[in-house]
């Protein structure tokens, strides 16, 4: 074990994490319904239509700057927090921690399976099975090095994807410079995602596209991507319990927020300005940009939420409550989502992904986390658990025991 241990004995329920988890939510039904709008050209690089209303372009803009790349490290923070929470909150009710560790590996190994059966389902971008993933490779590295390990990697990776977003960056200014002709030649050649999976009338033939796109990307999305520094540093800061008592680390929590959401709004927006016409280089010249800042972007909300959070912790409100309900059960409310995006823009169901633009797309994805939100305090009020949760929770502990008090 590690010098983490000293912080496995604190048991106490915060508010900032759920509350994080649950306004996260919002951020992933915005950045996930694009991929149900089907039948019309969409970007090279991403999901969002190529044509659209004045009103479409700019909804597209902001999504881009404020939550494409964002929302998806933002989960992998909040993912790899919960890891730390796991284990103490096990140890402290006398779990061993081979027991726990163990545990945590079932657990892991049990999302592979319900993202498997999401993107066979409902949709072809499950992020749950690619958490899964990353979640077995990094404990299995990393869990129990000390903290400078762990840094020294954050700023390898974070290197890594710094040159990337460099040598992207110069090889679209080349390209268009010299070789504008090969500036979107893959588009050719790209699979119709969008037309193989939500465009198909059949909802057999949607399962087959599912899970062909799925499995050419879907599950190992996680490794290729800044959520492994978001975990890293996930770990980093529940071993000094930052989002249990936000209020003792406000000085570090402002500082991440002034930081990390400028750069990661300024970052998007090369790639929005691209996709929207208003910078003439190819729309993959960007992308390194764009996925590097939505870490800093991440790490930026993140701080926001535990700030706002911690004015609470004492006496939450009750909208604050029901938010905090819904990340409680965010595993649920995560199907939730695709459980009503599926059959209502899909063409096997009542085919609105045929022709919504984005920001009708992106308004019923509003509305369906709002809807979320009164079903979550319900449930809350009734101390009742997600049943996602509820089904992974005993998916966790079978064969393992230690299953009384589990919390």
């Amino acid at each position: 074990m590690t010098d983490h241990n000293a912080t496995l004995s604190r048991t106490s329920r915060a508010l900032a994490p759920d509350v994080s988890r649950g306004l996260m939510l919002l951020l992933i039904a915005a950045a996930n319904v694009s991929w149900f709008l089907w039948g019309r050209e969409s970007a090279l690089t991403g999901a969002h239509l190529v044509d659209g209303s004045a009103l479409d372009k700019a909804v597209q803009i902001l999504m881009m700057v404020t939550v494409d790349g964002r929302a998806y490290p933002l989960f992998g923070f909040l993912f790899g927090y919960g890891m730390v929470q796991f284990v103490r909150s096990r140890m402290a009710r006398g779990v061993t921690y081979p027991q726990t560790r163990r545990m945590l590996r079932q657990r892991h190994w049990w999302m592979i399976v319900i993202g498997a059966l999401h993107a066979a389902l409902l949709f072809l971008g499950d992020i749950v099975a690619a958490y899964g993933i990353v979640g077995l490779l990094l404990v299995w590295l990393f869990f129990d090095r000390r903290d400078k390990t762990l840094w020294v990697w954050v700023w390898v990776i974070t290197g890594v994807w710094t040159l990337f977003a460099l040598f992207g960056a110069f090889g679209g200014v080349m390209t268009n410079l010299f070789a504008p002709e090969m500036a979107e030649s893959g588009a050719a050649y790209a699979p119709d995602i969008q037309g193989m999976t939500a465009g198909e009338e059949s909802y057999v033939a949607s399962i087959v596209g599912r899970l062909a796109m799925w499995s050419m990307g879907g599950i190992t999305q996680g490794l290729i991507t800044t959520v492994p520094i978001c975990i890293l540093l996930a770990w980093l800061a529940a071993r000094r319990g930052v989002l249990e008592d936000p209020s003792a680390h406000r000085r570090l929590l402002r500082a991440v927020a002034w930081i990390g959401i400028p750069v990661g709004w300024l970052g998007g927006l090369p790639a929005a300005l691209t996709h929207v016409g208003a910078i003439g280089l190819p729309s993959w010249t960007f992308s390194g940009l764009t996925t590097i800042t939505g870490a800093a972007s991440a790490l930026g909300y993140v701080a926001v939420f535990a700030l706002l959070a911690a004015r609470w912790q004492e006496a939450p409100p009750a909208p604050v409550r029901a938010i905090a309900a819904v990340g409680k059960r965010s595993l649920t409310f995560y199907l939730f989502q695709s459980l009503i995006f599926a059959p209502l823009f899909s063409a096997w169901g009542f085919g609105l992904g045929g022709t919504a633009g984005t920001a009708l797309a992106v308004g019923i994805a509003v509305i369906v986390w709002i809807v979320s939100v009164p079903i979550a305090a319900l449930l809350e009020r009734r101390g009742v658990r997600g049943p996602a949760e509820a089904m992974l929770r005993r998916l966790t502990y079978a064969g393992v025991g230690n299953e009384e008090n589990p919390g």
